[in-house]
């Protein structure tokens, strides 16, 4: 094997790919990014949401929100290096959150906003019409599939309230933030290759070695990290890690729809982000006036998993009954007869958290299996992956003696190894989007 040419390898340059390199290269790391595609940001980062949220129903997600909220508060300082094609922004607009049996009423969501002292308005059903345009707060759970006879048809009572979180909102481009960060990394020492197809983990001497490319390339490296999002499950597989891992990732298939507001209502200007287990569907104001609809994942929702190289682009049924499911809640939303929207993956992992972690092979690290909730966390990933490669590469052991990484802005630490590849199943997640 030649000698290493770089320190470190990212495979992905999606946003957290992007700012692990940057973390890394802000340590005196020599980082290499690689990327099939042709620049940064195209894959599913393009096609996020771009949420930033706080409501998670544990501690640790509500810490890792926390904090990674406060680096988007801070972003040009943060990147230190101006983007020249434009920085993206934080867009404030606050969440409402409907209690439904489906959450237990937000019982578990609130006691860990409470522990990390972060605000909220509990509502009674009456005040979520100051939130909503003419709302109808029936109740419809449990969801149905479109074919149903019974769809949209109220299921008895009516929801019991909600809560609202007034730090919520989004970003304003989740692919020029990415563009931003890789400014950043190349300004800090990173390097970028895309149009670069990974078809081999090198190893030697029991480790990782570096990378060869589809073309042939060699590319040697003593730390190799996936970050490849829906293609997550096939870099694990080249390095013989996946099925030495406790929790598995593989693409998953959704759509996202994007719909006209009410008449005379600005969303885009007064709208507020929705969670809504009652109907299974989230939402938040748009571009355009439009309200950005997807799926909360409800039991009559097929969870279609797919070849992250081979699925279908184009919209389907799934799409027409998320829009149908808002309408129930809102039933001034005009119903197009034509989807717009985006169709694209999330990297899934079996309990819907990520895979923050070193794998069975030295030298191997992933941050995968961010199941379509991650983007809002991406820079204080960064930072703690890139103290866990020094914390391993210098010989800690993460698997018995877990990093404790010191949030920046907390000024509390995080336990890592929650996000394990080997940890059991998080039976207190939501097993959707939410977390």
């Amino acid at each position: 094997m030649t000698q290493p040419q770089y320190d470190a390898i990212v495979i992905g340059a999606g946003i957290i790919g992007c700012c692990i390199a940057y973390e890394l290269a802000k340590r005196g790391r020599h980082c290499l990014v690689v990327d099939k595609l042709a620049g940064s940001g195209l894959g599913s980062t393009a096609a996020s949401c771009a949420i930033i949220r706080l409501h998670y129903s544990t501690p640790q997600g509500v810490a890792l929100a926390r904090e990674g909220y406060y680096y988007w508060l801070d972003w040009k300082r943060y990147l230190k290096t101006p983007d020249p094609s434009g920085m993206a922004y934080y867009k404030n607009t606050g969440n409402l959150i409907f209690k439904s049996e489906v959450n237990h009423n937000l019982v578990n969501v609130k006691a860990a906003l409470e522990e990390m002292g972060i605000g909220y308005r509990d509502l009674a059903p009456e005040e979520i019409p100051q939130f909503l345009p003419n709302p109808d707060l029936r109740a419809y759970h449990p969801q149905k599939r479109l074919a149903d006879p019974d769809f949209g048809t109220p299921t008895g009572g009516r929801v019991p309230g909600a809560i609202y979180v007034p730090e919520s909102g989004y970003i304003s481009d989740p692919k020029q933030s990415t563009h931003n960060v890789e400014i950043a990394a190349r300004a800090a020492g990173a390097t970028f290759c895309f149009n670069a197809e990974v078809a081999e983990i090198l190893q030697a001497k029991g480790r990782a070695a570096g990378i060869r490319l589809a073309g042939g390339e060699a590319i040697a490296a003593p730390v190799v990290v996936n970050v490849s999002g829906p293609h997550s499950h096939k870099i694990n597989r080249m390095a013989g890690v996946a099925e030495k891992m406790r929790i598995k990732t593989r693409a998953l298939r959704v759509e996202v729809v994007h719909v006209e507001s009410p008449a005379g209502v600005n969303w885009e200007k007064d709208g507020v982000m929705l969670s809504d287990s009652d109907t299974g569907i989230y939402a938040r104001p748009e571009v355009g006036n439009h309200w950005l609809i997807g799926s909360e994942e409800p039991a009559c929702d097929a969870l279609e998993y797919v070849d992250p190289d081979d699925y279908n682009h184009n919209f389907t049924a799934q799409s027409r009954a998320q829009v149908l499911r808002a309408g129930m809640r809102i039933p001034d939303l005009p119903i197009p007869n034509q989807p717009q929207g985006v169709v694209d993956l999330y990297d899934l992992s079996d309990d819907w958290y990520p895979i923050y972690d070193k794998s069975d092979l030295p030298g191997f690290y992933m941050a995968v299996g961010t199941s379509g909730n991650q983007y809002k966390n991406a820079p204080v990933v960064g930072a703690f992956m890139a103290e866990l490669i020094d914390y391993c590469e210098r010989g800690g052991d993460h698997d018995e003696q877990p990093l404790q990484y010191r949030m920046t802005y907390l000024k509390r630490s995080l336990d890592i190894g929650f996000f394990s590849r080997n940890r059991e199943i998080n039976r207190a997640s939501s097993f959707s989007v939410i977390g």
